[in-house]
């Protein structure tokens, strides 16, 4: 299982700079969804793209917090956070 996915569109400036920051911390170990690929994902999110999940929680958006990121990352999921 992915433990992070990027919600995204296409032609967002803040998701590409996102997409670059994840293939630089996490290469390889991330999936990406079109927010527009569901009317569920556009109703939560639509409007704050990107969005960071982490283990299917929101994790953040419009911006990727790395130090905090890579921190939960280390975590095993479903570890308590300290």
């Amino acid at each position: 299982m992915t433990r992070v996915t990027l919600i995204s569109r296409g032609g967002c400036h803040l998701c590409e700079v996102a997409e670059q920051t994840l293939d630089r911390i996490t290469p390889g170990q991330w999936e990406r969804v079109d927010v527009e690929s569901s009317i569920e994902l556009e109703r939560d999110y639509g409007d704050r793209v990107p969005v960071v999940l982490l283990d299917g929680e929101e994790h953040g958006y419009w911006q990727i917090e790395e130090a905090r990121l890579l921190r939960e990352l280390a975590r095993q999921p479903g570890e308590p956070r300290l």
